[in-house]
């Protein structure tokens, strides 16, 4: 460089702006795309929200229950993919979330809960409303931080929110003191996020892909056992892939309606306690499982000890604590299921290419239970409307596009088996928590993030009853959902077992013991009160026009209380604790298992 050169300016960083930790959090949120938030405020968490009042690039629902707000962020992270967001206050504010992280957890939903915490000088000292909400929730999260420090927030958030989305993902919680939300310190954010300790595996060992094509070349009885991680992952397209290349039926678990398209004629629908025949059959008689993001839950299996005896296990999960768990894996592959996929469609194909697999008998056995053991109901003997006919309408009048969140119980099994599910994140529901109430905060917040999207909430009278202040948010905030209330002025699933196994004592689950000629409480006004359009069917010539009525309306939320026989039950069944292949199915009132 010459003597005339000009000098060459020293490179600067950009003055930190100085910002509250309240501003640290919006600014932080911002950055990460969020733009829809729900929650409640109270004195812990004030200060952010008066930040959050000037905030043009997030929208805040304020919900009438922290629970709905946990509910609802999981409706919206389910149905998107991307992280729901809950806030709270400290204290009871933040109990109340309590049980929606614990279903994210169960579930693998990715959420965000934000609580305000007391004072960091009070903490420790009994202060009014203050609850120790890390140490509840460390069970229940993939982690839990506690922030006092206004400096250290956008580096928590961000890796709340790397924690939160990657691997396995899950619910996140971040407590924040009232002075860390008050006080000053420049906003730094994170050029990358660092988690000593955090290394998910994303990417599966090559050998293990290998060992796993050779068994599927080699299986005469294969079964694609497909859960929930499917979803989580985004692999819904290499799924069929690889489902077509093999030719193996191909399986749902309750969490992965969806998954892959009910249409499809590998599809032999959900297995379970309450799955189809042939779904579980295949699995009991296979000699090969490859199980995709699936943690063979007890529903799922029956008795673990004699379930699928014949069959050697390929298990892919992208938690390695869940491979082995319930049973033993002969291949296990700690991978991403979108990668692990491909990967193994490719290896199938060079393996097979000197040895196509002929599984043609094994699919006539298939094809053959299909036949003998299809889904059905019969119509009730009291002359009140058949629930499975009302779902199955809701499903088919609104179509593959629609959105169904499902509360706990009868209607939530009547909803996986009655409608057909063509595309992913379009079923959502509290599977391992199992969760009542559900079903109406996660439909509007599914709703939120999918506005063009019709979205259903199929509830029970029972679970409707726990979150149905949800529809103020919904009137108020202008999202229109549907809710069909499948009533049967009982607890129904509890119902069932008591008249199975408990003699037919039905201790306690009758709603409306004693008021048999009036409506307690009557959902019609109810949902009028809170600004609904609100509907009674009591015909089945009724069914139709409602829903459609439904589907038509978007100014307001519609609510549709179909009166339905509390005799109906949930077939085919395998009761909890029996070995599947100790069952037999049928679908009339009677119980539908024998021991051989």
């Amino acid at each position: 460089m010459s003597a005339d050169s000009p000098p060459i300016p020293t490179p600067t960083s950009p003055t930190p702006e100085i910002l509250t930790g309240s501003g640290a959090i919006l600014r932080s949120l911002e950055k990460l795309g969020v733009t829809d938030v729900f929650g409640l405020p109270g004195g812990a968490i004030m200060p952010f929200y008066d930040e959050l009042m000037s905030s043009t690039a997030i929208r805040h629902i304020l919900v009438r229950h922290e629970q709905g707000a946990g509910h609802a962020a999981e409706g919206y992270a389910s149905s998107t993919g991307r992280v729901g967001v809950a806030i709270a206050t400290s204290g009871p504010g933040a109990t109340n979330l309590v049980t929606a992280i614990a279903d994210a957890y169960m579930d693998s939903v990715p959420l965000l809960a934000i609580t305000g915490q007391v004072f960091s000088t009070l903490m420790g000292t009994d202060a009014f409303q203050e609850v120790d909400i890390v140490g509840i929730t460390m069970p229940i999260t993939k982690h839990s931080f506690l922030v006092s420090k206004p400096e250290d927030v956008p580096a928590t958030i961000a890796a709340a929110y790397q924690i939160a989305t990657t691997g396995r993902p899950g619910p996140v919680l971040i407590d924040v003191t009232k002075d860390c939300q008050q006080n000053l310190a420049p906003f730094v954010w994170p050029p990358k996020v660092d988690l000593p300790g955090y290394r998910p595996v994303s990417k599966a060992h090559g050998k293990q892909i290998q060992a796993a094509a050779q068994l599927l070349v080699e299986a005469k009885r294969p079964v694609l056992y497909v859960g929930g991680g499917v979803i989580r992952a985004e692999a819904s397209a290499e799924l069929k892939v690889l489902a077509e290349a093999t030719g193996a039926p191909v399986v749902t678990t309750l969490m992965a309606r969806g998954a892959f398209p009910d249409s499809h004629e590998q599809h032999l629908g959900m297995p379970g306690m309450h799955g189809t025949v042939p779904a579980v059959l295949a699995l009991q008689e296979s000699d090969l499982i490859v199980s995709l993001g699936a943690r063979f839950d007890d529903r799922v299996t029956g008795k673990p000890s004699e379930f699928a005896p014949h069959a050697k296990i390929v298990h892919v999960d992208i938690d390695p604590a869940e491979i082995g768990k319930i049973r033993a894996a002969d291949v296990p592959i700690v991978g991403d299921a979108k990668d692990v996929i491909v990967d193994l469609t490719a290896a199938f194909a060079q393996a097979s290419a000197s040895a196509t697999p002929d599984i043609s008998a094994w699919w006539a056995r298939l094809n053959a239970l299909r036949e003998q053991y299809p889904l059905g109901y019969d119509e009730p003997e009291d002359g009140l409307l058949s629930p499975q006919y009302v779902i199955e309408r809701v499903g088919a009048i609104t179509g593959p596009e629609g959105i169904y969140a499902a509360g706990v119980g009868q209607h939530q099994m009547w909803a996986a088996q009655f409608i057909k599910y063509e595309r992913p994140n379009a079923w959502l529901n509290s599977g391992g928590a199992g969760t009542m109430g559900y079903g109406v905060p996660a439909a509007m917040g599914a709703k939120v993030a999918n506005p063009d999207r019709t979205v259903w909430a199929i509830d029970g009278d029972g679970c409707f009853q726990m979150t149905n202040q949800e529809l103020a948010t919904c009137t108020i905030n202008e999202i229109p959902i549907k809710v069909a209330i499948i009533n049967n002025s009982s607890l129904g699933m509890v119902r069932q077992w008591q008249t199975l196994f408990y003699n037919g004592r039905h201790s306690f689950t009758d709603l409306n013991t004693g008021h048999d000629t009036v409506m307690v409480p009557d959902f019609v006004k109810l949902a009028e009160a809170y600004g609904a359009l609100a509907i009674r069917v009591t015909k089945k010539e009724e069914v139709d026009a409602a829903i459609k009525l439904a589907n038509e309306t978007n100014d307001r939320p519609v609510v549709i209380d179909f009166i339905v026989s509390r005799d109906a039950m949930v077939w085919p069944m395998v009761p909890q604790g029996v070995g599947n292949s100790s069952v037999q199915y049928a679908r009339d009132n009677a119980p539908a298992w024998e021991e051989e």
